[in-house]
């Protein structure tokens, strides 16, 4: 269990050391995000995850898969079960599966045909030191509009340690605001 949790977090070192040595501009997002936040605040509280999420530019692909290549990590396309569409992840070598990958998502888009909002921008990242984190707000719009068990319980552990309530429902858009207010209202 232990060499699993490394494993991820060697994975996204790795990712973010070789795109910001290649210049790529990118964030962190996803279950690693969450971490990053929660930890700042509670490290107890903090869960850990699987894979690695990265918010790419789609325009800068090319240079990322480049990078990501010489690295030893090997591009795929994947298709997004019951949701139709393709993914882009970066196996972890040749013998990886796709779910100890790095998935990206991609800024500006929309993650399905489904979802509420398009994904942020990377510009939309602050330096945590080892690697670029999307800013808090945009976390939480990527949160509530995936939607799924697991982002609502993303949103659960930002919420049971403060980082975000009632308050922030105003600076949502009304589909967002509304489904904030519902884990509010019943976080169980």
């Amino acid at each position: 269990m232990d060499r699993a949790i490394e494993k991820v977090k060697e994975r996204l070192h790795r990712t973010a050391k070789v795109l910001r040595d290649a210049g790529v501009p990118y964030a962190v997002v996803g279950g690693n995000a969450v971490a990053a936040w929660v930890s700042r605040v509670d490290e107890a509280a903090v869960r850990n995850t699987r894979d690695v999420d990265i918010l790419l530019k789609r325009a800068d692909l090319t240079r990322a898969r480049a990078a990501l290549e010489r690295e030893g990590f090997v591009h795929r396309q994947v298709a997004m079960l019951g949701k139709g569409g393709v993914m882009d992840i970066f196996l972890d070598g040749p013998d990886s599966k796709v779910r100890d990958a790095v998935h990206i998502l991609w800024a500006g888009e929309k993650v399905t045909a489904e979802s509420a909002e398009v994904s942020p921008d990377v510009s939309a990242a602050e330096d945590a030191g080892e690697f670029m984190l999307i800013k808090l707000p945009d976390l939480v719009r990527m949160k509530l509009t995936s939607f799924r068990d697991k982002d609502r319980m993303h949103l659960r552990d930002l919420i049971e340690v403060g980082l975000i309530d009632e308050t922030w429902c105003g600076s949502l858009s009304p589909v967002l605001a509304g489904r904030l207010h519902e884990l509010l209202s019943n976080p169980e």
